[in-house]
């Protein structure tokens, strides 16, 4: 574990809707975590996310998490996204032991066509809900991706196993 009960790996993943659908896309497998299962995009925050830009306030940068969401998605899978809405959250200890939180919104898509980064992604898939139980998806995801159904219904909760 690491040596600061301080110091987490900070991820924002999205699950990004059009048209009723979900975007889900298979990690690489050269990727060490988890290679070749089923994800919903995103990715780590950077301090440059934030620092390269100007405070909003004599002290914070507000909307970190948001700028880097829409960062990693527009590198990841090429597509634009707005309305960024909370979902749940996670933590794990990873098996080098670096502890890792990450953070799961909702967003709707924008624009652009789905255009997967080489050596993140494979593949891209819109699916449904019913669709997506057909996925090798990395545990947890599945539910996650429950939540956003109910969540569009505006049925809101935390999250559990289905």
């Amino acid at each position: 574990m690491s040596e600061s009960k301080y110091l987490h790996e900070v991820a924002i993943t999205a699950i990004v809707v059009r048209d009723g659908k979900y975007l889900i896309t298979r990690r690489a497998k050269s990727k060490k975590r988890f290679p070749n299962m089923w994800v919903v995009p995103g990715g780590r925050l950077e301090t440059s996310d934030y620092t390269s830009l100007p405070k909003d306030t004599e002290h914070y940068w507000y909307n970190v998490l948001e700028k880097t969401l829409r960062r990693e998605i527009l590198e990841e899978v090429g597509l634009e996204i707005e309305n960024i809405e909370y979902i749940t959250s996670l933590a794990r200890v990873h098996e080098d032991g670096a502890p890792s939180l990450v953070i799961s919104c909702i967003a709707d898509y924008v624009g652009g066509d789905v255009l997967l980064q080489e050596g993140e992604t494979e593949e891209a898939r819109w699916i449904t809900l019913e669709e997506a139980k057909q996925y090798d998806l990395i545990e947890g995801v599945y539910d996650e991706l429950v939540m956003a159904e109910n969540h569009r219904k505006g049925i809101k909760s935390e999250w559990k196993k289905v």
